[in-house]
C-alpha cells in the first residue's frame, strides 16, 4: 500500500480515497471508503486515455462485465461512472496475496493444495460462464486468495460470446504463456480458452516456474503453440489433468465441471493448511514483500491489461545466455553462371568454424523449457521429447529431418526496384563453412522471372572444399519460410490474424555435399519446392508444403548445416518474391 500524493484526489464520485492500490501506464487504483464505511477498490482511466476510443470501449467493457458476472468468485462491482471524465469502477475490496505473489513468497504448492485451488478457480470459471462471458486473462496475477477462496479479478479484456474481440489484428488477447494457441493463430475465443489459462495456472503453482518457460514473448508464445508445458516434478495425477486443459485442441479439454470432478475434493480449500498459512500470515501480501521497483500493490488488486503493466515474473531457471550470431564473412552477390541459372550467388571463404555460435548457442535464448525448467540447449530434448539430436551428421548418420528447436527470425526481403530479383537477409549466418559453399534460387520453368508463381529450383553445392577438416559428411537441409504463420488445416495464413512466421517453415531431407575424392568440388545438389518440402513438429510431420501463391510477399530459404534433428547452425541465406 502507498500513501496518497499532493496530485490524488480526496474524493472519487462519493467514495474517500484513503490510499493508492496499484499504478500503470494507463490508470490508477485507490484503497477507498464508500459513505457507509464499506473498503473499496477504486480504478481510474486516466485523462489522456479517455480520449483513446479503444482504451476506453475496454474500460467499459471491463464495468459491464463485472456488473453482469455476480459471483461469489469475483470482485462485485459497486459503483462506477461512465458520463465523462474521469472515468472509474469501485469493486469491493478484497484483501489477500495474489496467487503470483504466494507463489513468489513460498514457491511450489503441493499436489493437494494444487487440486483443491484447481476445484475451486474451475467451479468459478463455471459460474462466470453462465453469464456467457469468457475471462480471457485468467492467470496467476489475476487471482486473489482470500479468507473465503480465492477471486477472478481483471475482466478489462473479458468478452461475451455475442460480442465481437477488441483485439486489432495482428494481435492475440492474453498473456504469454496463458493464451491459447487458438487464440495465438486465429483469435478463437471459446470457453476453452479459459480452461486452457487453468492448466497453465495449476502448472506455475505446482512447479512454481512460469509454464511455459521465459523469454520473449514471441519465444513463450511459440512454445504454446509448438512445445509441452512444463510439468517436471509434479504429481502423475495432477499432471495428467494439467496436460488434459492445455491440450492443443480445445475440443479435447475437459469442462469446467469434469475438471471438478477429476480433482475429487473432500475438504474445502480455505481448510488446507498450506492455503491458510498463505492467506493467513499477510507476508505475499504486505508492503514489505513488494520490490522497490514494483508497483505497490499489496493488498490484493491488480490493476487490469488497460490499466497497467503486467505483474514481474515468477521466479525461474536464471536467464538464459543471449542469441549471438557469427560475424557476417565473404557474401558476394552475382549472376549464377557455375550452377547454370540466373539468380543470386553467395560463396563464403574458408575458415575455422569452431568459434562460430551456431544454433547450439542462438537456441540457448529461445529453447523450451527442459525437464529441470531451465532452457534446453539445442539438441538436448525438452519434457516428453525423445533425445533425436546426438551427433547424427559427425557419426555419419544421415538425419532423416530437422524440426525447429525455438523461433526463427531470419528473414529476406526483396530489393525494391531490383533487375534480377536481389534482396538481403536480416540476420547474418551462424557458421562458417570449412569450404567455398554455393546456391542458387530460381523458378523452375522461367530461370530469369523475378517472381515466383510455381514451383521453385534450389541449387547448392561446395566449389572448394578443405578436406582436412571435412573428415565426414556434412549434411545440409534447406528451409524454406513464407513471411506469416501458416494455418494447417487452410494452407494459408490465418484468417484476420497474419502473425509473423516464427518456425523455420518446411524443410528438405538433409543430403551430404561433402565432396567425394579430392575436394576440388563437390555435384550440385537439387530440390524442387514445394515437391521436395515438408514442415515438422516433435518429430512428425506437421503439414505438407504449400504453394507459393498461398501467401504472396517475400519467402525465405534458409541454408542449414545438420549435425542432429534438432542441432544446426545457418550457413546462407537467400529468398524470393512470390505472388
Amino acid at each position: 500500500m502507498e500513501a496518497l500524493r499532493p496530485q490524488d484526489p480526496a474524493r472519487i464520485g462519493t467514495h474517500t480515497v484513503l490510499a493508492r492500490l496499484g499504478s500503470g501506464g494507463m490508470g490508477q487504483v485507490y484503497l477507498g471508503r464508500s459513505p457507509g464505511g464499506r473498503q473499496l477498490a477504486i480504478k481510474v482511466i486516466r485523462e489522456d486515455f479517455a480520449d483513446s476510443p479503444e482504451a476506453l470501449a475496454r474500460f467499459r467493457r471491463e464495468v459491464e462485465t463485472v456488473r453482469a458476472v455476480r459471483s461469489a468468485f469475483t470482485a462485485n462491482l459497486i459503483d462506477a461512472s461512465l458520463e465523462a471524465p474521469p472515468y472509474w469502477l469501485a469493486t469491493e475490496y478484497v484483501p489477500g496475496p495474489t496467487l503470483v505473489q504466494a507463489i513468489r513468497g513460498r514457491g511450489a504448492l503441493p499436489a493437494a493444495t494444487c487440486l483443491r485451488l484447481m476445484a475451486a478457480l474451475a467451479e468459478a470459471l463455471a459460474g462466470v460462464h453462465e453469464y456467457g462471458v469468457m475471462h480471457r486473462d485468467l492467470k496467476p496475477h489475476n487471482i486473489i486468495l482470500s479468507a473465503v477462496g480465492p477471486k477472478l479479478i481483471d475482466f478489462g479484456i473479458a468478452r461475451g460470446a455475442e460480442h465481437t474481440a477488441l483485439t486489432q489484428v495482428g494481435t492475440a488477447p492474453g498473456s504469454p504463456g496463458y493464451t491459447a494457441p487458438e487464440i495465438i493463430t486465429r483469435n478463437d475465443v471459446t470457453p476453452a480458452a479459459d480452461v486452457f489459462a487453468l492448466g497453465a495456472t495449476i502448472a506455475a503453482a505446482a512447479t512454481g516456474r512460469p509454464p511455459y518457460g521465459e523469454g520473449a514473448s514471441e519465444s513463450v508464445t511459440y512454445r504454446v503453440v509448438h512445445g509441452e508445458i512444463d510439468l517436471d516434478g509434479v504429481e502423475s495425477e495432477l499432471a495428467a489433468l494439467v496436460r488434459a486443459c492445455v491440450a492443443a485442441d480445445a475440443g479435447e479439454r475437459p469442462t469446467p465441471a469434469e475438471i471438478i470432478g477429476r480433482c475429487a475434493v473432500s475438504s474445502a480449500l480455505v481448510d488446507d493448511p498450506v492455503y491458510q498459512a498463505l492467506v493467513g500470515s499477510g507476508a505475499a501480501a504486505s508492503a514489505a514483500s513488494v520490490a522497490p521497483a514494483e508497483p505497490a500493490v499489496p493488498v490484493g488488486y491488480v490493476p487490469t491489461a488497460m490499466s497497467g503493466p503486467a505483474a514481474p515474473p515468477m521466479p525461474a531457471a536464471p536467464p538464459a545466455a543471449p542469441r549471438p550470431r557469427t560475424k557476417l564473412w565473404l557474401t558476394v552477390g552475382a549472376a549464377s553462371v557455375a550452377l547454370g541459372v540466373v539468380a543470386a550467388l553467395t560463396v563464403q571463404s574458408m575458415g575455422d568454424d569452431s568459434k562460430g555460435g551456431g544454433k547450439e548457442a542462438r537456441a540457448q535464448g529461445d529453447a523450451k523449457p527442459s525437464a529441470s525448467g531451465s532452457p534446453s540447449a539445442a539438441g538436448s530434448p525438452g519434457p516428453g521429447q525423445a533425445d533425436k539430436s546426438g551427433q547424427d551428421g559427425q557419426a555419419g548418420k544421415e538425419p532423416s529431418f530437422v524440426e525447429a528447436t525455438g523461433p526463427n527470425r531470419d528473414y529476406w526481403s526483396a530489393k525494391e526496384g531490383s533487375l534480377y530479383g536481389e534482396g538481403t537477409c536480416n540476420l547474418p549466418t551462424e557458421e562458417r563453412t570449412p569450404g567455398q559453399f554455393q546456391f542458387s534460387v530460381a523458378d523452375a520453368v522461367d530461370s530469369q522471372a523475378k517472381v515466383m508463381s510455381g514451383k521453385v529450383k534450389i541449387l547448392f553445392r561446395f566449389k572448394y572444399a578443405d578436406m582436412s577438416r571435412l573428415k565426414g559428411p556434412y549434411y545440409v537441409s534447406v528451409a524454406v519460410k513464407p513471411r506469416h504463420e501458416i494455418d494447417p488445416g487452410t494452407g494459408k495464413p490465418f484468417e484476420g490474424l497474419r502473425q509473423t512466421n516464427l518456425g523455420l517453415g518446411y524443410t528438405s531431407k538433409p543430403v551430404d555435399i561433402a565432396p567425394k575424392g579430392s575436394g576440388w568440388g563437390a555435384e550440385n545438389k537439387e530440390l524442387t519446392y514445394p515437391d521436395d518440402f515438408q514442415s515438422y513438429v516433435q518429430g512428425k510431420p506437421y503439414a505438407p508444403a504449400i504453394p507459393v501463391g498461398n501467401d504472396p510477399g517475400d519467402w525465405t530459404v534458409i541454408f542449414e548445416h545438420v549435425k542432429g534433428t534438432n542441432e544446426y547452425a545457418s550457413i546462407g541465406c537467400y529468398g524470393f518474391t512470390a505472388r
